[in-house]
Parts: structure tokens; C-alpha cells; sequence
């Protein structure tokens, strides 16, 4: 798979759940980017997200715009970007709201280490 290390856009609502039911078969950590265009906290954590995602290939990496996806968005109830929401076998088990690099990787670091 070409894949390995690589944030995920996902630009469809198919898209997106076909990550969904990956993420959930594998096992692994998800790590969710709700996301915009328009935000400037978003774009600012970005190349922090894409560094995550090369550091750690067992942990997938998905991004979500909101306004792209806003049905995906209303059913996450997704208020502030960026939102980061954690699932593992599809339930969420943490979020983390706003462009805070060391509460993302450290909770990200939480989970991986309980995987």
C-alpha cells in the first residue's frame, strides 16, 4: 500500500465511510481532521498533522473539510476547527479541539501506547 504515512482527504461522504469501515477492520488508531479552507489554525497545523502521519504509519490519518462534507461534519456535531476526533473500531475515545500541537500528539502517543 502506498499509502503508509500519508494524511487521508477524504472528499466524499462514500469516501469517508469507506475509511470508516477500514479504520474499523484494521484495528488501528484514527486520528480525524474536521477541517477548513478558511480557517487559519487549520492550515497552521496541517504540516504539523502530515510530520504525525509520517512518524507514525500504524495510526491512520484522515481530513475531513467541513464545509465539503457537511452532513459527515453536522452528524460529528463538529462546532470549532480544527476538531480532532480518536476512534479506535469505530467509537470515538477522545477529541481534541483546536490547533493544539502537544495535547494531539500526546494524545495520540496515550492511545498507540494502549493499542
Amino acid at each position: 500500500m502506498g499509502d503508509e504515512g500519508k494524511v487521508l482527504s477524504c472528499h466524499s461522504t462514500e469516501a469517508w465511510e469507506d475509511q470508516l469501515a477500514m479504520a474499523n477492520d484494521s484495528k488501528k488508531l484514527m486520528v480525524v481532521d474536521f477541517t477548513a479552507s478558511w480557517c487559519p489554525p487549520c492550515r497552521l497545523i496541517a504540516p504539523f498533522l502530515a510530520e504525525l502521519a509520517k512518524k507514525l504509519p500504524q495510526v491512520i490519518f484522515v481530513k475531513v473539510d467541513v464545509d465539503e462534507l457537511k452532513q459527515v461534519a453536522s452528524d460529528w456535531a463538529i462546532e470549532a476547527m480544527p476538531t480532532f476526533k480518536f476512534l479506535r473500531e469505530g467509537k470515538i475515545i477522545d477529541t481534541v479541539v483546536g490547533a493544539k500541537k502537544e495535547e494531539l500528539e500526546a494524545t495520540i502517543a496515550k492511545h498507540v501506547s494502549t493499542a
